[in-house]
This record gives C-alpha cells, structure tokens and sequence, in this order.
C-alpha cells in the first residue's frame, strides 16, 4: 500500500527497521529498492552482552526455576543498583492451558477450536474470542478430580517475581492489563518515572520502548515462537529477540540481555545474540529457497469460512476441483510470456479450524510467477462460492 501510495503520488517510500522483513533485504539486495544501512545505536551507546542459556543445564543442574542462575544473578545485582528490568515472555495468563491428568482431556473454548487458558482471577479465558467460564473442580469428560494448569504466562511469572524478589515493585504488560483505554499509556509512564523496578510483559514491551534505566532484558522462553506452525517463525523469532534485546543498555550505563531457550544452536537464536541480520538472512533465504516460500517463490492463501460446516466442506471439494481444473488449463497454455511451475496444496484445515464458531479450509498455490497466482484468484473470484453460507478470502504471500 505504501508503495502504491508512493508511486500516485510521486514520493520516496522509506521502509525503516533494525530487522526487515526478507522480502523487503531481498528487494534491497536485488537492487529493487535502495539499502541505507545504520551500524550504530543512536547516541552511542553500546550494544547490550548477550547470555545465551541453555535450559537443558539448568535442568541438569536441578535449577526448576523459570529464571536461570544467569538472570537470577543479574537481576539482583540490577535491583541493588536501583536499575531496571525488563522480562519478556510470549504469552499473557496464568498457565497454557488445562489438562485431565486421568483421561488426557484438554479444557477447550467451545466455540474456537483452542485450549483456554487459567486466568489468576480463577477463570478460563479463550485469547481469540473472549470467552471466559470458571475454573472447573472435575474434569467435563470424565468426571476426574485430577485437573491441572501447564505452562506458563505473564501472570504467573509475576507471581514468581514477587514471590522471589519480594522487595521488586512489579508491573504486567498485556492484553488483561491494557484493556482500558489509557492503561497502554499509564503502565509505560509509570515504568518510565521509575514507579516500578520490574517490568514484564508480551511482545507489546520490546516494540521501540526507550528506557534509559533498563540495564537488563530476560527472554524467559525465546522457543516460544520457533515452533509455531508458520514458515516464517523463525523470521519472527529473531525479529522478536532482537527487538528485546535492544531494549537494554539504551543509557550511559551498558545492558545485559539474558535469553533462556531449549535450543541454543538454533541460527535465529545464535544470530540475534550477536545482532547479525546479515547471518541470519542468508541461513534463512536458503530455507525458504529451499521449501519454495517466499520471497523465493510466491504464494496465494486461499481459505472459505463458514458456520455450517457441511456447506463448507461442500464448497471445498467444488474449489479443489476448479483449482486443478483451472491450473491444467494454465499449465497447457504456457508461453515465453507466462511461465512458471504451479503447486497446490490442500485443502486442510486451518491452524485454527474452528474460531469464534466459523470453520475453516484452506488452500496453498505457490508458484515462482505471481501473475498465475492473480489469474487463479481472478478465475475464482468470478466463478464466486455456490454455497450462500460460506465466505471466500484471498492472501498473496501471508503475513
């Protein structure tokens, strides 16, 4: 959009971040767009030393701790020195989610397909609809007693904090904290006087803050968001650690960042604790080179959505059959001027199948040329969906 805008307009498009997304570094490095490169803080001041901890040591060393003897160490020294913290952990609540331990039954919101999670005011709250119930005593499946939260959020580590560092004032940043209209504002103002020693939150925190006090960024669990079923997780990893990272030592006084992980030799891992984009870059342009994403190749999302499910599965198999159809049809009339290899893949469901009671197929096209992908958007999107109740949605390269 920007881009567009630029060109009706006849401006300059500044595209400005210590870690770009790679399709943008691609453009750069093809010489599409132009590189401008800044290898220095603002200010002068020195990057952070970053602590790469491995939790299997910790766990050898019968540390069960969430705070490594690393941080643990740091954050004393730091709050003797009246110097701030910040803790970073990916997810808000109490606990992951809540488990039978008699039948394995996994307590799930009823109208998304997804575990609720334990909030510290006793409820069960789904993060993508807002659904809340009580915890429950016994287990809705079985009837088992035996039920128990796992995992661990914003909340809890708050908890830990207090029970820990007794003498640390405390605040929480994330979606239960930020609710209110002006709570975003009062928790940074707050922080930022110096009303608080320790600050932790989700991703909400490491976003472009500049605090001159914060000597100390934790990353309590950076193998959060390696692992998500998204071809650009480990892109987001680093960008994430990288974000938190310079957080740190933005003052006279030089920072520590701690990033405690499961995964110490993994390359966004690795590559962040150095700040090396350029290292990571090239490690992951081969992955996606390697399995055809983009900015390698192009992709088109193709998801239908509906809340009768037996229209929507219907309508699938009515798509997949355009799709193959259509897509023999552009492979037979392939030309010097429209070329390219087409791959179809799907339909599945989606990560989320069922979300704020609507389900959920999608298909994935990749091709090395984006103008098939248009045509095959095109082509569906006059044919439309014969079922009324279901909903068609398009996405070139998802975010």
């Amino acid at each position: 959009m920007a881009f567009r805008r630029g060109e009706t307009e006849g401006a300059s498009v500044i595209l400005g971040s210590a870690t770009p997304s790679l399709e943008s570094y691609c453009a750069a490095k093809a010489g599409r767009i132009k590189l401008f490169e800044l290898n220095k803080r603002a200010g002068g001041a020195e990057l952070p030393t970053v602590h790469i901890i491995d939790l299997r040591d910790e766990l050898k060393k019968r540390n069960m701790s969430i705070f490594s003897r690393k941080l643990r160490e740091l954050m004393n020294d730091r709050l003797s020195k009246n110097e701030q913290i910040m803790l970073f952990i990916n997810r808000r609540g109490l606990s992951g989610f809540v488990n039978c331990r008699s039948c394995g039954n996994v307590i799930k919101c009823p109208h998304c397909d997804v575990s609720l999670n334990l909030h510290n005011n006793g409820k069960l709250v789904c993060h993508y609809c807002g659904y809340e119930q009580p915890m429950v005593s016994a287990c809705p499946k079985c009837g088992s007693p035996y039920i128990k939260s796992f995992g661990t959020g914003t909340q809890k580590v708050e908890e830990l904090i207090k029970k820990e560092f007794p003498t640390a004032t405390v605040l929480r940043m994330d979606a239960d904290t930020t609710k209110n209209k002006d709570s975003y504002d009062e928790i940074l103002s707050k922080f930022s006087n110096h009303e608080a020693d320790i600050l932790v939150g989700t991703q909400m925190i490491v976003k472009g803050h500049d605090f001159h006090k914060v000597t100390l960024v934790g990353i309590l669990l950076a193998d959060m968001s390696l692992y998500t079923s998204d071809y650009r997780s480990a892109e987001v990893t680093y960008q994430l650690l990288s974000q938190a990272a310079g957080r740190a030592g933005r003052g006279e006084a030089r920072g520590d960042v701690v990033i405690q992980t499961y995964n110490p030799e993994h390359y966004a891992i690795t590559a962040s604790a150095v700040h090396d984009y350029k290292s990571f870059y090239d490690e992951e342009i081969g992955f996606r080179k390697l399995m055809n994403y983009p900015p390698s190749w192009n992709m088109l999302k193709i998801m239908l959505m509906s809340e009768d499910e037996g229209a929507l599965l219907r309508e699938t198999d009515r798509v997949k059959q355009s799709l193959e159809t259509y897509i023999e049809t552009l492979k037979d009339r392939e030309s010097k001027a429209l070329s390219g290899t087409i791959k179809l893949f799907g339909p599945s469901q989606a990560g989320i199948y069922k979300l704020n009671d609507i389900y959920r197929m999608v298909f994935y096209i990749k091709s090395d040329d984006y103008r098939k992908l248009v045509l095959i958007k095109d082509e569906l999107g006059e044919k439309q969906v014969r079922e009324k109740a279901v909903s068609m949605q398009f996405d070139f390269n998802p975010q």
